[in-house]
């Protein structure tokens, strides 16, 4: 069973025992820090690994309401309070429960299930860790282009000049086909002609004579005619 960690925050020492007691009641909670102000209850959730906050309003120094406004990315907040009238505010901020002192334990319990019912209706997501995607600039008129790699499907030598040609931009850059391949990983892009280097996973078919990428016929070049071979094998 995942345990829920709680923080309870009250200035009210038998508050605070009260608490305690109830959240002992329920085998999935577990107190891991107890504060008789916003200010420590700040340091606390710097240690992290808090779940869920009981959170009283009226406490010295700095009330429940503005320490809660204080947090980014504040755990999940039950306020526990006296007084009915923040009972709005509180939940304009999203909290899980609004509990009125005196507190009974099955409100108590009522409150810890909606915490539970509010984290099965929100799944947990395992995003893994980006990787930057493999690019290169290309220098057009002084402004430097961001292309990435995996966009390029051919690249045409245009004598002085270099094509190349993407889904949503062909941009023509200074230079000459030989240098340009030196830039580009040689296991994505072999070169069939002395005007062009094709993306090898873009080819849709090829033929002795030809090869065809977003159906663009483009030729295979007598003398590339083995090292296209060798790579079709």
């Amino acid at each position: 069973m995942t345990k829920i960690r709680c923080l309870l925050v009250d200035d009210e020492p038998p508050a605070i025992d009260l608490l305690a007691k109830y959240a002992g009641m329920i085998d999935q909670l577990v107190v891991v820090g107890k504060s008789h102000n916003a200010v420590k209850a700040f340091d606390l959730l710097k240690k992290g690994n808090v779940d869920l906050i009981f959170l009283d309003i009226r406490m010295p120094v700095l009330n429940g309401i503005d320490f809660l406004k204080t947090l980014k990315n504040p755990p999940a907040i039950i306020i526990t309070t006296a007084y009915r009238e923040y009972a709005v505010e509180g939940y304009d901020l999203d909290i899980v429960d609004y509990l009125l002192k005196p507190i009974a334990f099955d409100r108590f319990l009522k409150a810890v299930d909606r915490f539970r019912e509010r984290n099965l209706q929100m799944p947990i997501i395992e995003v893994p860790e980006l990787e930057a995607k493999p690019h290169i600039f290309l220098n057009v008129n002084r402004t430097h282009h961001k292309i990435y790699l995996d966009d390029i499907y051919y690249i045409e030598s245009l004598k002085d000049y270099v094509r190349v040609h993407t889904e949503t931009v062909n941009l023509v850059v200074k230079g000459n086909i030989g240098s340009f391949m030196k830039r580009i990983p040689e296991e994505k892009f072999v070169r069939i002609h002395r005007s062009y280097a094709v993306a090898i996973d873009y080819i849709q078919s090829f033929s002795q004579s030809e090869i065809v990428i977003k159906n663009q016929k483009l030729p295979i070049g007598v003398s590339y005619k083995k090292v296209v071979t060798l790579w079709m094998k």
